[in-house]
């Protein structure tokens, strides 16, 4: 197996942030930042969305994973393996294709099909194994040892960490009176990134996180200041762990403001809102935010609040239920 203690090792900090921001600026450009009115009179508040989700593979995750390829081409890796149950497994196909290495990505048996879809289109392999994340996660080792290619853990990997942080640079620069984000939590890459980039930046800037009832170990973990693992049944892929993940745990543990958890309801409720007040065809994890904000609203009245919106590799059927929804408040 391919370890590459050089990457796997490469430090988590503002200064690697920053160093992503040429690779990443190459393939990509930043994500709007937009004011939308309805949603501030909707929360008394002056609310902004990071669109993520209008990403190159539609989320924030291609961030980091252009950032790791690029470290990966310079050190001579042939090829690339993960497991996800999408939006990481999309970001890592479509990024090593921009970077010309093989990609081998694992995915629950259970995956959105829409998001399969872009995994293949992008010029990976497949593979579909296990009912969950945390099962399709235990047959990497050995594709890795058969392959002889570099694991890419979709949480423990400072270089994707590094490089999904750039979105947090942009919102500052963009929006330097920021009070509040309110940021999804899964494997915790994200909320890690930002607590990194604001710590160094802005550190006034609170960081509430919001996560699935159904598959609540990242919240669990916070509450208790220990890694935990729970159920993990939720419909919203970018929620779908069973499992806090060290790297990431240890960096936002102690930095947010607030935890808040989601019905499966609940996130379908964000689906339909966004498309609402924004427009924007988003997925369970990328529409929780506004939820998450109504839930909090009085904490957020009169702030400055970004809503990032992670993802849009929503399937048909998840959509299709959203938008039969009734309530759009």
């Amino acid at each position: 197996m391919i370890t590459m203690n050089n990457i796997k090792n490469n430090p988590i900090s503002i200064v690697e942030v920053m160093a992503a921001r040429s690779p990443i600026s190459r393939k990509m450009k930043s994500s709007q930042l937009i004011r939308y009115e309805g949603l501030s009179q909707l929360l008394e508040a002056d609310v902004y969305v990071k669109h993520e989700n209008q990403n190159i593979t539609g989320s924030f995750k291609i961030r980091g994973g252009i950032y790791l390829m690029a470290n990966l081409k310079r050190n001579g890796v042939e090829g690339v393996v993960t497991f996800s149950t999408g939006n990481h497994g999309i970001s890592i196909a479509k990024s090593a294709s921009m970077f010309g290495l093989k990609a081998v990505v694992v995915v629950p048996e259970n995956t959105n099909p829409s998001k399969k879809n872009l995994i293949l289109e992008a010029g990976a392999e497949l593979v579909e194994a296990g009912s969950n994340f945390d099962e399709a996660a235990m047959i990497v080792d050995s594709i890795c040892e058969k392959r002889s290619f570099y694991y890419a853990h979709p949480a423990n990997e400072p270089c994707l960490i590094n490089g999904v942080g750039t979105e947090f640079v942009e919102i500052i620069e963009e929006l330097p009176e920021v009070d509040v984000v309110i940021l999804p939590l899964g494997g915790g890459s994200e909320v890690a990134a930002a607590t990194v980039a604001f710590n160094a930046l802005k550190p006034d800037v609170e960081i509430i996180a919001v996560q699935a009832e159904r598959s609540s170990a990242a919240y669990q973990s916070w509450r208790e200041g220990n890694i935990m693992q729970c159920s993990n049944e939720t419909f919203a892929g970018g929620f779908a762990t069973g499992t806090a993940y060290s790297t990431t745990f240890n960096i936002y543990k102690e930095a947010l403001s607030d935890f808040i958890l989601l019905t499966e309801n609940e996130i379908y409720n964000g689906i339909a809102l966004a498309a609402h007040y924004t427009r924007n065809i988003v997925e369970g994890a990328g529409g929780s935010t506004i939820m998450a904000a109504i839930k909090v609203k009085d904490k957020l009245r009169g702030k400055k609040v970004v809503l990032q919106f992670s993802g849009s590799n929503a399937s048909a059927e998840e959509l299709k239920y959203a938008y039969s929804l009734d309530s759009f408040s």
